[in-house]
């Protein structure tokens, strides 16, 4: 699944890996929100990298966790959602806004393929001080470079380059700045 080969969605492996991991998520979402540390260190077990700084709004939800690796200083809003059968990594100083999603799942278009329950995931790149805004979905294999914004309610289908501004569906680059 790593290694972006096709794999089998109902292998029983898997499936014992997404409840273990959906049933910690369910605990993060349950907890107090003032139980910061708590909730800290409950988000160190489920993701693959964070730090103390890490800080992600309830609820939060994931498909296998330890396949996400945040930078220094993150934060995300309510409803981050990240299907990350694939790696999902993003670098220092990122924020992302409020019912964002990210997907590293593939699937055939194709009905009887798809309904064999095979797919593949392709990983997804965010670099470092990178603002994704409200309700953006990034789709599969996509890279994000530094200093980017994403405008809220876009949709991410193609590689966004460094110093970039990117809004609309499908996200394009509006504003770029030189590097920094």
């Amino acid at each position: 699944m790593l290694q972006g080969l096709v794999y089998q969605a109902t292998d029983p492996q898997l499936i014992r890996e997404l409840n273990e991991v959906k049933d910690l998520c369910w605990e993060y979402n349950n907890l107090r929100p003032t139980l910061l540390n708590e909730r800290n260190a409950l988000l160190q077990r489920i993701l693959g990298r964070a730090d103390g700084d890490t800080f992600i709004n309830q609820p939060f939800y994931c498909d296998y966790g330890k396949n996400i690796r945040v930078g220094k200083r993150f934060f995300a809003n309510f409803s981050f959602t990240v299907l990350d059968e694939a790696y999902v990594t993003i670098g220092d100083d990122c924020f992302i806004g409020p019912n964002v999603s990210i997907y590293t799942a593939c699937h055939s278009t194709d009905p009887d393929e798809r309904n064999t329950r095979q797919e593949w995931a392709r990983p997804v790149n965010i670099g470092h001080n990178c603002w994704i805004g409200g309700s953006v979905t990034i789709l599969p294999g996509v890279n994000i470079g530094d200093n980017v914004t994403i405008g809220a309610g876009s949709v991410v289908v193609h590689d966004i380059p460094s110093n970039s501004i990117a809004v609309g569906n499908p996200a394009r680059v509006v504003k770029q700045s030189p590097n920094k």
